[in-house]
């Protein structure tokens, strides 16, 4: 991986996934704005750093690039500018955000992306490598579905970008309804999900998955849910009428000073041990056949960083597998690709009797 360069390498997650590039015997070229913290980090990878920020000539230093993995987010403020260049510069491009508008602009440049001869992969770690996976899955099983219903559970800690971005989304909701994007309240809507103990309240959110699950199946009707203890529903429900503060610069600069003073992100111990659950349901309203699933996973970030990784590996390896122009992770790497990243275990729950020949079965979970 001597040709790909990691931008915003220094965030949590951004280091998570440097980290894991060496570990696999590559040398990432790790890059970001703060210069003193690019070459702390490149000492302590004994690799190469750059320093530069998304305001200027941007192509001229990712122009001898193979690939830029962006892990700067906000990705609404990073992945326009970056995109740009890769596009100017025969540059494929991957990230790991899990901004709708962010997906839903990327898939915009699909046709100057496959000009430029370039892979747009947007998506792909926690966000929306398993949903977007397990959403493929169903819909093999269904390929007449017309709705689809993800939903995501796990008490997981989050890092300072993570945080950053759902201030940013903060007040915002969306759907997928006959294929347009809709806005609709947050945590307008909310459903009894069995995440694998039981029924449990989940709430709708503005997940990219009503942008990506419609590029990877079709489907026109989207919707996805966050798990959420009862207590806080009430609070959820306060968001659009809450939403109005942070359009008030001087909040919403107290709410990232806030962020940037008090959150880090998850502990190693953590890493080792957090679980996730990705629950998903496609149905065909004609004909009322319909398929669930529940997709295990390690801790968000550590598949992040396993799974990004991955992607960059495969994106890299020359051979042509992976289409150009803009893709998901299931278009772009296939339906298997989440099942084959360690700690993941599928299990459907569903299906039609006459769609289940021939699945491959989930792989045993790794640790």
């Amino acid at each position: 991986m001597d040709s790909l360069l990691v931008y915003g390498s220094y965030g949590y997650t951004g280091r998570l996934v440097a980290r894991e590039a060496v570990a696999r015997g590559g040398s990432p070229v790790v890059a970001g704005r703060d210069g003193r913290q690019v070459r702390r980090q490149a000492d302590e990878l004994g690799v190469e750093a750059r320093t530069f920020d998304l305001a200027g000539d941007v192509a001229a230093r990712i122009d001898s690039f193979d690939a830029v993995l962006n892990c700067a987010g906000p990705f609404a403020e990073t992945a326009d500018p970056l995109l740009e260049a890769c596009l100017a510069t025969g540059t494929d491009y991957l990230d790991i955000t899990g901004e709708f508008p962010v997906f839903e602009r990327l898939r915009q440049h699909d046709a100057d992306a496959r000009e430029a001869g370039i892979t747009v992969l947007p998506g792909v770690g926690f966000d929306v490598v398993p949903s977007d996976c397990l959403a493929a899955v169903l819909h093999d099983q269904v390929p007449a579905a017309d709705e689809l219903t993800l939903a995501i559970s796990g008490s997981v800690s989050v890092s300072r970008g993570t945080a950053r971005t759902i201030l940013d989304l903060l007040g915002n909701g969306v759907v997928r309804r006959n294929g347009r994007l809709v806005e609709v309240p947050a945590a307008f809507r909310t459903r009894e999900i069995d995440f694998g103990d039981g029924p449990e309240p989940a709430v709708t959110a503005p997940w990219g998955d009503v942008v990506t699950a419609a590029h990877s199946t079709g489907v026109e009707s989207i919707a996805v849910y966050v798990a959420v203890p009862p207590a806080a529903r009430r609070a959820l429900g306060l968001a659009t009428a809450l939403g109005w503060l942070v359009d008030r610069r001087p909040i919403e600069r107290a709410l990232e000073w806030a962020i940037d003073a008090a959150v880090d992100g998850p502990s190693e111990r953590d890493l080792a041990t957090d679980t996730a659950v990705v629950w998903g349901e496609v149905r065909d309203t004609e004909t009322g056949r319909t398929a669930r699933g529940r997709l295990g996973t390690p801790n968000p970030y550590a598949l992040t960083a396993e799974s990004a990784v991955s992607a960059a590996e495969r994106v890299l390896d020359g051979e042509g597998r992976v289409p150009k122009g803009f893709q998901t992770p299931a278009t772009a790497l296939g339906t298997d690709f989440a099942l084959d990243l360690a700690g993941t275990d599928l299990e459907l729950l569903d299906v039609p009797t006459d769609s289940s020949e021939g699945l491959r079965s989930a792989p045993e979970s790794r640790d």
